[in-house]
């Protein structure tokens, strides 16, 4: 070891972080490769596609009308699905709080395109606005 390196290791080391703080300090364990969106394989596409995923969802339980997918010239994603949106009750923790959503049983969505429990809390932590 050099005299530079701390070889102490005890509890003022160890932290816990929230599901939004975890995601940004870790992002590649949630979207893989991070990336400039000029590779297929960059992260922008699994957040924008964790977004369509749910809007499919709506589409196919028949409850959007339509899907509409918009990318700016500034690289900004918007998608909108026109179906029932997230309960606002629970809005907060179903962008914020990894393993919380409403596809963990049949009662209001008998299928889903996406896993749930990670996609919009990854795309909101990693969203600039």
């Amino acid at each position: 070891m050099t005299k530079d390196h701390d070889a102490r290791y005890d509890e003022s080391h160890i932290k816990t972080l929230s599901s939004l703080e975890h995601i940004q300090t870790r992002p590649g364990m949630y979207i893989g490769r991070l990336g400039n969106g000029e590779h297929p394989d960059d992260g922008i596409y699994v957040l924008l596609k964790e977004v369509i995923d749910n809007s499919v969802d709506e589409f196919i339980m028949k409850q959007g009308r339509r899907i509409d997918v918009a990318i700016a010239a500034d690289g900004t994603a918007t998608v909108r699905d026109y179906g029932r949106g997230i309960p606002l009750g629970k809005l907060v923790e179903c962008v914020s709080q990894i393993n919380t959503g409403g596809k963990y049983n049949t009662e209001a969505f008998q299928y889903s395109v996406g896993l749930n429990g990670v996609g919009l809390k990854a795309v909101n932590a990693l969203s600039e606005r």
